[in-house]
């Protein structure tokens, strides 16, 4: 484990031991002796979801929003809304999606951007999953977040913070060795975790992954939303449209297949609803990603070990949001025995709480004595 696998904040180095380099301590809150509740939590640029050792499981779209003045709050009966009514209300709302690129929007050059805004944004929508986990007043909370591979130390930081408020203690994961870990693959194997912010590549060979063992690109979610949406504006300059608009038919059509269905969506022009054909924006659109995803696998493939490269690229695992695009599994394959003369990937079977779920069981695989030092 290194630095940019998980990180202890409150010496803001990493330690020697497993344990130590795995946790930040956050002072446990007195007068709690009613057990303790684990959460997995993968906080994601477009979503958040969290899994609970009390079998609760909850995803939110990751966006917040607060009543931009005394009409809008008498409207909307409410200081604070999340996920995906904050998106339904956004023209009414102070509007936030505090996490950029995976990592928290904490620190600006830009003027205009909100950051002590973000960072409260930020701060309530993980009060806001925690208590969708419904823990009881009487419980420790003890979290694992998963965190992009390489977000730098201080995004880290900023993480730890915005939970500080919520949780009792509090571990930081790279996002690609907790959906390993989940599955209990953690030797010789390749993840892919596509968000909407990053795609995350881990090499698990054993061990806790190295600085080297990860890749990270912003070739993912909302490249894909972008590309899509400058190729419609280029072949139908007269349609209308917004970019949540396009991320919802990413979302439902999104397909590279060569024989993929058509595309066929009504967007407005003047007003009036019209039809578009956009099947072949939409391949690609999708097919953007592979390159870049099948560069940071032959990246990690040719600098491991000659005697087990073959095998790593036979265990290539694809996850996150972005792996439901139909057909790109075997076009990642298709690509990697055009550059890599071979390639097997398989997909998770739950993409929305594959890091939550590894999150969770690295939660419960802590030792008790662990936690118990962290108080």
């Amino acid at each position: 484990m290194t630095k940019n696998s998980v990180v202890d904040t409150k010496k803001g180095e990493p330690n020697d031991s497993i344990a130590a380099q795995m946790s930040t301590n956050v002072e446990a809150a007195p007068n709690k002796d009613g057990g303790v509740l684990y959460l997995g939590i993968d906080l994601g640029t477009s979503r958040t979801s969290v899994a609970s050792s009390n079998g609760q499981r909850v995803t939110i779209s990751s966006h917040v929003g607060y009543p931009k003045d005394v009409v809008s709050k008498k409207l909307l009966k409410k200081d604070i809304l999340f996920g995906d009514e904050a998106v339904e209300h956004r023209l009414s709302l102070k509007f936030y999606r505090p996490l950029a690129a995976g990592v928290m929007k904490h620190t600006s050059n830009e003027k205009t951007d909100d950051v002590e805004g973000n960072m409260k944004a930020a701060a309530d929508l993980i009060r806001e999953i925690i208590r969708l986990a419904k823990p009881r007043k009487d419980e420790l909370v003890y979290a694992v977040i998963g965190v992009p591979a390489q977000a730098a130390i201080h995004h880290k930081d900023a993480i730890i913070k915005a939970a500080r408020e919520t949780v009792d203690s509090v571990m930081l994961c790279s996002e690609p060795f907790s959906v390993a870990y989940g599955l209990d693959m953690l030797d010789d194997v390749l993840v892919i975790d596509i968000g909407a912010g990053t795609t995350d590549l881990c090499r698990m060979h054993g061990t806790m992954p190295e600085e080297n063992d990860q890749v990270t690109t912003t070739f993912a979610g909302d490249y894909v939303d972008n590309r899509l949406t400058e190729l419609i504006k280029k072949k139908y300059p007269e349609a209308q449209f917004s970019i949540h608009m396009i991320k919802a038919i990413k979302e439902r059509y999104g397909n590279i297949s060569d024989t993929m269905p058509p595309v066929v969506v009504e967007l407005p022009v003047n007003g009036k609803p019209t039809s578009f054909d956009i099947t072949d924006e939409m391949r690609t659109a999708c097919r953007s990603i592979v390159p870049s995803m099948v560069d940071g696998l032959s990246n990690l493939i040719s600098s491991f070990d000659p005697e087990f490269q073959d095998r790593l690229k036979n265990r290539v695992l694809l996850a996150g949001g972005g792996s439901q695009i139909k057909g790109l599994d075997l076009a990642i394959e298709d690509e990697m025995r055009k550059r890599l003369g071979t390639g097997k990937v398989m997909r998770i079977e739950e993409p929305v709480y594959g890091g939550a779920n590894g999150a969770l069981k690295i939660a419960h695989d802590m030792p008790a004595e662990f936690w118990n030092e962290l108080k």
